[in-house]
């Protein structure tokens, strides 16, 4: 079981929406180890608390994204929907950047290359990310001090 701010275990229940309540939530592979690490990292990074997340395998996750029409299976990516507009990849990730204490938001200089050529690096990272950072066998759960920035069923 890995220390910190998260511990791991199964989670079931039902999803209600959260959209209209949480302009900036943050969709991510609950159970990809970079994903973890980087949820923890906006965590770190977001002092007033903006940031609101769920996994993408969460009942809350998969009602949210059906509601943009993106299959629930679709696991390959890190989403961020801010104020009801859906970002993917590098722009999600960059957009989640500006949003964070200094020095982060200056990784927003990125948003100037084209899409397709960030999302390259991106995909390549993300069809790797198992192999190089590992994964959980179980979602995280978060700890009660930030449990309420976590959405539930």
């Amino acid at each position: 079981m890995r220390q910190g701010a998260f511990t791991f275990v199964a989670v079931s229940g039902s999803a209600t929406s959260h959209t209209g309540s949480t302009p900036h939530l943050v969709l991510y592979d609950g159970v990809c180890n970079l994903c973890n690490s980087s949820v923890q990292f906006i965590l770190r990074n977001d002092p007033r608390g903006k940031f609101r997340f769920a996994a993408l395998q969460s009942e809350v996750g998969a009602t949210l994204l059906a509601g943009f029409g993106v299959p629930a299976d679709r696991m390959d990516t890190l989403v961020y929907l801010r104020n009801g507009k859906l970002l993917t990849r590098s722009t999600a990730a960059l957009n989640i950047a500006k949003g964070l204490r200094f020095p982060w938001p200056l990784l927003a200089v990125f948003l100037l290359i084209p899409a397709p050529l960030r999302d390259g690096v991106y995909r390549w990272v993300a069809g790797n990310r198992y192999r190089w950072f590992g994964k959980q066998e179980q979602c995280m759960v978060p700890s009660p001090a930030v449990c309420a920035r976590f959405l539930h069923a």
